[in-house]
């Protein structure tokens, strides 16, 4: 009898084992990637940057130093041996129909056709996105033509949507900013992201993101415990010191939502906090949208970086300057917003704040074409350069990435001189950083003829384009705003 009682106990504690390890490994379900012998101890430091934006033809800006962004995408695949990883929001590359009106639009369908054929030249290309292959046709052919797609459900995961925007590329080389795959990005809209060469250090790290994306294909839970291959490496305790251009730099990534956040990852939101409270002379923002709303039914105040940039301005006497779009879908609240900010400067003799909106081009009829579609902050001693515009439902819910760039920091009132042709050369040996380099783009589009003042009591045009739609259904939610679209070539994002 008491041998029985043994079996029993045994066999109950056997099973109950089981379910443990069941548990644990269901719980621990999301799995990195083979990262191909590179590791912290033996990846590169010394890497190269250059600034890539695409500049629509009919807006008379100078690239200033930085690449064309189709030739850095190009060049990137030029580069390629063996594999290409891609997050997009988008794909919608294949431009034909617009290609008589628009003639730069057939820049998609030519970098579509180098992605399509990457499989014959045994160079492996890996999506991972928030479409199906049922929703874009796109994504289809390419996964005829070889390439190994992934799908996150993210109404399920985060109730938001996938709008990382980066590659990782023979984790050497990374690009990251503001582009998704669309024809437009490579020709109607003003794009602006970075590219890093020969900086496996930081792809291995990019690379733990995608692979992020890659594993949770179909899932339908975010698990509560991640693998190691997943960690962060490198975060603002922990950053990457690197030789950027023959200068210093330290640089790590960032990642959104919050519930995508292995540990050791830092979010987007710590990111840009961390480099608002760094800076100590200036803060200069060129943004989509500045809405510091977050909603899910029930709209309410979000006072994460609006409240950072009071402290900025009120606490620290920091210089803050708003450079935001002007489009089809600017909310209307935006100038309030802004209002508010600048209104704290009235009378106060340290404190400047200065906002305009960026409209790049306006019609006889009032109405606005195309978008400034930057997203990125510079100060005087870092960047950020990352996907979302500054919405609070951008950051709580969707998908995204980020990267910093801390640097030396410059005088409060240093000229920025950059050499026109520093970026594109390999081999340049100008010290110019890379804050120096973003702050040139900020100037030149700050003092350029599209930048528009705010004015008191002056509605821009692009606000009043939705003030009967927002008065009339409140204020919904903005990832419902902002993803409307038309078909046309000026086609909102």
């Amino acid at each position: 009898m008491k041998s029985q009682q043994k079996c029993i106990v045994i066999f109950a504690l056997v099973c109950c084992f089981a379910v443990l390890v069941a548990l644990i490994f269901s719980a621990v379900d999301v799995w990195g990637e083979d990262e191909d012998g590179i590791t912290e101890e033996n990846c590169s430091r010394n890497c190269r940057m250059i600034i890539v934006e695409n500049i629509p033809e009919d807006v008379s800006l100078a690239h200033n130093g930085t690449t064309p962004l189709a030739a850095g995408l190009h060049h990137l695949l030029d580069l390629a041996t063996r594999q290409v990883e891609i997050v997009s929001p988008h794909w919608a590359l294949n431009s034909t129909e617009y290609e008589s009106s628009i003639p730069t639009a057939k820049q998609g369908r030519f970098l579509f056709h180098r992605l399509m054929g990457l499989k014959s030249q045994k160079v492996n290309l890996k999506v991972a996105s928030g479409l199906t292959l049922e929703d874009s046709k796109e994504l289809k052919v390419l996964s005829r033509h070889g390439a190994d797609i992934h799908y996150l459900n993210m109404t399920i995961l985060t109730n938001g949507k996938l709008l990382s925007s980066f590659w990782v590329v023979d984790r050497k080389h990374v690009y990251i900013g503001s582009a998704g795959m669309d024809w437009r990005a490579l020709s109607t809209l003003k794009e602006l992201g970075v590219i890093l060469y020969e900086c496996s250090c930081l792809a291995l790290d990019l690379h733990r993101i995608f692979s992020l994306y890659w594993q949770l294909q179909y899932k339908d839970f975010i698990p509560s415990i991640w693998s190691k291959r997943l960690y962060g490496l490198f975060n603002k305790r922990k950053t990457l010191s690197l030789i950027l251009n023959n200068v210093t730099a330290e640089v790590y990534p960032s990642n959104s939502p919050e519930a995508f956040g292995p540990k050791d990852r830092a979010q987007d939101i710590e990111a840009i906090f961390d480099v608002i409270q760094d800076a100590r002379w200036f803060i200069y923002i060129s943004i989509t949208d500045y809405v510091p709303l977050v909603s899910n039914g029930v709209s309410r105040y979000w006072s994460a970086i609006d409240g950072k940039l009071r402290e900025a301005l009120l606490l620290r006497g920091i210089k803050v300057k708003l450079l935001v779009s002007c489009w089809q879908q600017t909310h209307p609240l935006t100038a309030n917003f802004l209002w508010s900010l600048q209104s704290l400067c009235m009378d106060m003799a340290n404190c400047s704040m200065e906002a305009k909106f960026f409209s790049s081009r306006e019609q006889p009829d009032g109405t606005i074409e195309g978008i400034n579609h930057n997203r990125y902050m510079v100060t005087d001693n870092a960047l950020y350069i990352g996907n979302f515009g500054w919405v609070g439902n951008e950051f709580t819910y969707n998908g995204g990435a980020g990267l910093v760039i801390s640097q030396e920091e410059e005088a409060e009132d240093s000229n920025v001189n950059v050499n026109a042709n520093a970026n594109a050369n390999a081999n340049a040996s100008v010290n110019v950083t890379a804050v120096q380099q973003m702050r040139a783009v900020f100037d030149r589009d700050w003092h350029s003829r599209y930048a528009k003042p705010l004015q008191l009591n002056k509605m821009p045009v692009c606000a009043q384009q939705q003030q009967h739609e927002a008065l009339t259904h409140s204020l919904k939610s903005w990832d419902d705003y902002s993803v409307e679209k038309t078909d046309g070539p000026n086609a909102s994002l």
